[in-house]
C-alpha cells in the first residue's frame, strides 16, 4: 500500500509515515501543495492524507484540482477544524474521510485500510485464497492454523497479491505498493526474491502465486 503525507508539521508527518510503515505501508511525504502535485504526476497512490492548511495553499483546493481531473484516488483529510460546514465542504468536494487533529495513530491506520477495502473485492478484516489468511490489521498471515513468518516486506507483498487476488500485477506496481521514493537504493529484481520466499511460505496453503511471463504476478488457488 503506497500512501502520499500531505502534512507541513514536521513532528507529526514524521511519526505518521514511521507508524504506517511499521504496519507495510510504504510512504512518501510532501510538506506542501507544490510538492505533493509533484509527487501525484509521476506516482500513483492506494490514498493520500492531506492536510487542509498547507504553507503555499489549501488541501482543499488540491482535491478539487484531483478530483476535476478525474483522479479517484482515496483522500483522507485531516483538520485542526471543528466546524461542521468545513468537514461537510470537505466530503462534497470529493474527500472520502477525516480525521480532527489531535487523533490516534490508530485510527489512522484503521481508516485507511478501511478505504482500501472499498476498492477491493474482499471487504472483511481478512484476505483469503484458499486456507492462506492475511490481516491487514496485524500483517500477519496463516494457513490451516499454522501462522507463517513473515518479513514487514513479504506482508506487505502479499497483501497487495490478495487485495487484488486472481488479477495480475506488474512488477512495477508491485514494486510501486511496497516502496517509496526513500527507497532509492532497492532495484525492481528485489520483487522476484519477495516474490521466491512467499512462494515458500505460502506452500501447502491451496494458494499459489503464478507468473505471467511479461505481465506480472496473481495469486490464485491451486487446481
Amino acid at each position: 500500500m503506497r500512501i502520499l503525507i500531505v502534512e507541513d508539521a514536521t513532528d507529526m508527518a514524521e511519526a505518521i509515515v514511521t507508524r504506517l510503515a511499521r504496519s507495510g505501508m510504504a510512504c512518501d511525504l510532501a510538506e506542501n501543495v507544490a510538492e505533493a502535485e509533484g509527487y501525484l504526476a509521476v506516482q500513483r497512490y492506494d490514498a493520500v492524507v492531506l492536510d487542509i492548511n498547507l504553507p503555499d495553499g489549501l488541501g482543499t483546493d488540491l482535491l478539487r484540482r484531483l478530483r476535476n481531473r478525474g483522479d479517484r484516488t482515496p483522500v483522507l483529510m485531516l483538520t485542526a477544524l471543528f466546524s461542521v460546514d468545513d468537514r461537510v465542504s470537505a466530503l462534497d468536494l470529493g474527500a472520502d474521510d477525516y480525521l480532527v487533529k489531535p487523533f490516534d495513530h490508530r485510527e489512522l491506520e484503521a481508516r485507511l485500510r478501511a478505504l482500501l477495502r472499498r476498492e477491493t473485492d474482499q471487504k472483511g478484516d481478512v484476505l483469503k485464497v484458499a486456507e492462506l489468511s492475511f490481516f491487514p490489521a496485524t500483517l500477519s498471515a496463516d494457513h490451516s492454523g499454522n501462522r507463517l513468518e513473515l518479513t514487514r516486506r513479504e506482508a506487505a507483498l502479499l497483501g497487495v497479491l490478495l487485495r487484488h487476488a486472481r488479477q495480475t500485477i506488474s512488477k512495477e506496481r508491485l514494486y510501486e505498493g511496497i516502496y517509496s521514493f526513500d527507497d532509492v537504493d532497492v532495484g525492481l529484481n528485489a520483487i522476484e526474491l519477495y516474490i521466491g520466499r512467499l512462494r515458500r511460505k505460502i506452500a501447502g496453503s491451496g494458494a499459489v502465486i503464478e507468473t505471467q511471463r511479461g505481465i506480472g504476478y496473481r495469486i490464485i488457488e491451486s487446481e
